[in-house]
C-alpha cells in the first residue's frame, strides 16, 4: 500500500475509499491534488471540524498538494448531512465575514510542515479556494441542464444523510446541496487538476456523487476517501462539553480550557487521540501509551501538543503552568480562567452560592446551590495546600481566606477551575 495511505490508516484516518488500490497507485506515481471543504456557518471552527485537516497535513507532508475549500457559496444553502433540522439561514455579509475568519484559522494551521516529518523536505503545497467564486452567479437553468441532468433522485434518496432527513423534513433548498458540492469537485478538477476529495463519513454520499459527476462529464477517474466520525470511548461526540463545543477561537474557548479538555480525556481515548490529533511519530505515541505507563503523562503531552498546534507553544506553556497551579493551589495561575470580584463582598462574607454563580462556575444560583449540596464546590486554601469542600449553601467565604495577592481559586467538580481576583 502507498506509504501516505498506510500512515493515514495507522493513525485512524480511514473508513471508506472509492478505489483504494488505484488511488494508492496514483499517489505512487507522483503528487496528487486533493481537497477538503468546510462551510463557514460560524465565525470559528471547532475541533470536530479539524479531523480532515489533520489528514490534510499528513498528505501534504507526504508530498501531495492540498486545497482548503471554504464554502462561501454552499453555506448559503446549508448541508443537511448529520442535521435533524434545517440550518439557520445567514445573510451573505455574515457568511463572508465567517469565511474570512475561518480561512485565517486554516492558514495558520495548514501553513507549516509537521515537525519531525520524514517527508518534510519534500512537502506538498497548500492553497485556498472559496466556492462562492463559481456558485454565487450560476445561471440556474444552465446549471440544471449541465449538472442536474446527471443526478438520479432515487439514488440521492438512498444516501444516509437524505434518508435520515426525510423522517424530519427535507427542504428543496437543502436537497440541492449534493449537486453543488459535486459541482465543487468538478470545478476544482477543471481549474486545478484535483483528483481526490477527503472528509468525514457523513460526507460519503456527497463525495461519491462528485466523483460520479466528473466521470460522466469529463470521462475522468477521480477518488473519494472518508474518515470515521470521531466519538469518545463513552459514545459522546468528540470536542463537545457541557459548556458547548471546543472552538479554535481563543475568545470562545480559552487556551487554558482548550488545554484542559485534552488533559482530561478518558484513558481509553488517549492513544487514539495522540495518533489523530498530534504529529508525534507513531512509535512515540505507542511508547507514551505502553502498558504500565502513567496515562496522565500521555494526556499532558496530548494537551500540550494540540494547544501548541492551535494556539502556539507559548500559550501551551502558559496553559500547562496554569493547570499545574490549579491542581497544586499555587504557582503561576495567570493562564487560568479568571474573574474579578469586589473585595468588599469577601469582607462582608461572600455567600458560596452567589460566589460560584458570580464566578461563572455555575450558570445560575440554582445550579450553584445544587453543586454545593452535592459536594462539588471547593475553595483553595490560603496556604496553597489544595482545596477544601464547601457543603453548606449558607456558608460564606471571608477576606481572611484570600491569599496575599487578594486571590482565591475555586473548583467545581474535579476539573473546572476559576481564579478569583479582588479589587
Amino acid at each position: 500500500m502507498n506509504t501516505a495511505m498506510e500512515n493515514l490508516k495507522t493513525r485512524g484516518f480511514f473508513s471508506q475509499c472509492t478505489d483504494i488500490g488505484r488511488l494508492g497507485a496514483a499517489m505512487d506515481s507522483g503528487p496528487v491534488t486533493f481537497y477538503v471543504g468546510c462551510d463557514p456557518t460560524g465565525p470559528s471552527l471547532h475541533i470536530g471540524h479539524m479531523v480532515p485537516f489533520f489528514a490534510f497535513r499528513h498528505l501534504k507532508d507526504a508530498g501531495h498538494n492540498g486545497i482548503a475549500l471554504v464554502g462561501g457559496g454552499t453555506a448559503r444553502i446549508g448541508d443537511p448531512s448529520g442535521k435533524t433540522e434545517m440550518r439557520k439561514i445567514l445573510d451573505y455579509e455574515k457568511l463572508d465575514a465567517n469565511a474570512e475568519s475561518i480561512s485565517a484559522q486554516l492558514d495558520r494551521f495548514l501553513g507549516g510542515t509537521a515537525a519531525g516529518s520524514a517527508a518534510a523536505t519534500a512537502a506538498g503545497s497548500v492553497s485556498f479556494a472559496n466556492n462562492k467564486d463559481w456558485l454565487a452567479d450560476l445561471n440556474y437553468i444552465d446549471f440544471l441542464r449541465e449538472i442536474g441532468s446527471h443526478f438520479s433522485v432515487n439514488r440521492m434518496l438512498s444516501f444516509e444523510a437524505y434518508k435520515l432527513r426525510l423522517e424530519t423534513g427535507l427542504s428543496f433548498l437543502e436537497f440541492n446541496y449534493q449537486l453543488l458540492q459535486s459541482y465543487d469537485f468538478l470545478e476544482l478538477y477543471r481549474r486545478r487538476g484535483c483528483v481526490l476529495q477527503i472528509g468525514g463519513d457523513d460526507q460519503w454520499g456527497n463525495i461519491v456523487a462528485g466523483a460520479d459527476l466528473i466521470r460522466r462529464v469529463e470521462g475522468a477517474e477521480v477518488f473519494g476517501m472518508t474518515f470515521p466520525l470521531v466519538t469518545t470511548s463513552d459514545g459522546k461526540k468528540m470536542g463537545k462539553t457541557e459548556q458547548g463545543a471546543i472552538f479554535l477561537d481563543p475568545a470562545r474557548t480559552s487556551p487554558y480550557d482548550f488545554f484542559q479538555y485534552w488533559r482530561n480525556v478518558q484513558d481509553a481515548d488517549v492513544r487514539r487521540f495522540l495518533l489523530m490529533f498530534t504529529f508525534l511519530d507513531t512509535d512515540e505515541c505507542e511508547k507514551l501509551c505502553a502498558p504500565g505507563k502513567n496515562p496522565n503523562e500521555a494526556k499532558e503531552m496530548l494537551a500540550w501538543e494540540l494547544t501548541a498546534l492551535i494556539h502556539g507553544s507559548d500559550e501551551a506553556d502558559r496553559a500547562l503552568a496554569g493547570a499545574k497551579a490549579a491542581f497544586s493551589g499555587g504557582g503561576d495561575r495567570s493562564a487560568m480562567p479568571t474573574v474579578t470580584l469586589e473585595r468588599a463582598k469577601f469582607s462582608a462574607g461572600y455567600n458560596i452560592v452567589e460566589l460560584f454563580a458570580d464566578s461563572g462556575l455555575a450558570a445560575t444560583k440554582s445550579e450553584a446551590r445544587r453543586l454545593v449540596e452535592q459536594g462539588g464546590a471547593f475553595a483553595g486554601s490560603k496556604s496553597g495546600g489544595g482545596f477544601e469542600a464547601v457543603t453548606s449553601p449558607k456558608a460564606a467565604l471571608t477576606e481572611d481566606l484570600l491569599d496575599d495577592g487578594g486571590e482565591i481559586v475555586l473548583r467545581a467538580g474535579k476539573k473546572r477551575y476559576c481564579r478569583v481576583v479582588t479589587n
